[in-house]
């Protein structure tokens, strides 16, 4: 089942007067349960087409399907609940709120979408067991290390089982024996869950556990 498919996908930003063709006809599909990374330098286009995928951003023309929407038809405000129904996310950042807990952060997720307090302490506990951090899930972010951070920033990706997870370099803080902990999760969920994941990434830990490697260069496919 395709998941993911783009048509002759272009982005173009512009500096000053300048036109900068980050994408330039990008056609690319991607099937259900995937686990997939955009590999390619800096400035290749990787996380421009993350972040179209992802619906964080809109294509200059072309097409872009995710789970049989067209993302091009729908308002920001669509976009906004596709987003939160259908996607998980992982920064190279992190990204959580540092004045909630390790639960707090992996909840808020279910708790923009409405769902009942029970059933979010629920699954978040669920979820934040199964990345290791049953024992840490009253703690605040500064109190974690780094690979536990971003331990949570996966649970809070998958508490709401989305279809799709993107992550951008959710590898590039961490050391060696964190990074495959984390690996080792993600690989786990897709196989589990059937999970879509979808890296953008400079590291070879995440390209070798790949299932395939999609290069970019200057805003094209140089090979899939």
């Amino acid at each position: 089942m395709t998941l993911i498919q783009t048509k002759g996908l272009h982005k173009v930003f512009y500096q000053g007067e300048i036109a900068v063709n980050a994408l330039q006809g990008i056609d690319l599909s991607i099937e259900k349960g995937e686990f997939t990374s955009l590999v390619g330098p800096s400035g290749s286009g990787k996380t421009t087409l993350l972040n179209i995928i992802g619906a964080l951003d809109r294509q200059t023309s072309g097409e872009i399907i995710v789970g049989g929407q067209d993302l091009s038809r729908l308002s920001n405000t669509q976009l906004s609940d596709f987003r939160l129904h259908n996607i998980g996310f992982v920064f190279q950042a992190y990204n959580l709120i540092p004045v909630l807990t390790a639960i707090e952060n992996v909840e808020y997720i279910l708790m923009i979408s409405g769902i009942k307090k029970s059933e979010r302490i629920s699954r978040s506990k669920e979820i934040l067991n199964d990345v290791g951090l049953s024992e840490e899930i009253d703690r605040f972010p500064a109190q974690l290390s780094g690979g536990q951070q971003q331990r949570v920033a996966v649970a809070r990706a998958l508490v709401s089982d989305p279809e799709i997870v993107l992550a951008d370099e959710p590898t590039a803080n961490l050391d060696s024996e964190n990074a495959d902990i984390l690996l080792d999760i993600m690989k786990k969920m897709c196989d589990e869950r059937k999970t879509t994941f979808l890296f953008s990434t400079h590291d070879t830990r995440v390209m070798e556990r790949a299932r395939r490697l999609i290069k970019l260069r200057d805003g094209l496919i140089a090979e899939q």
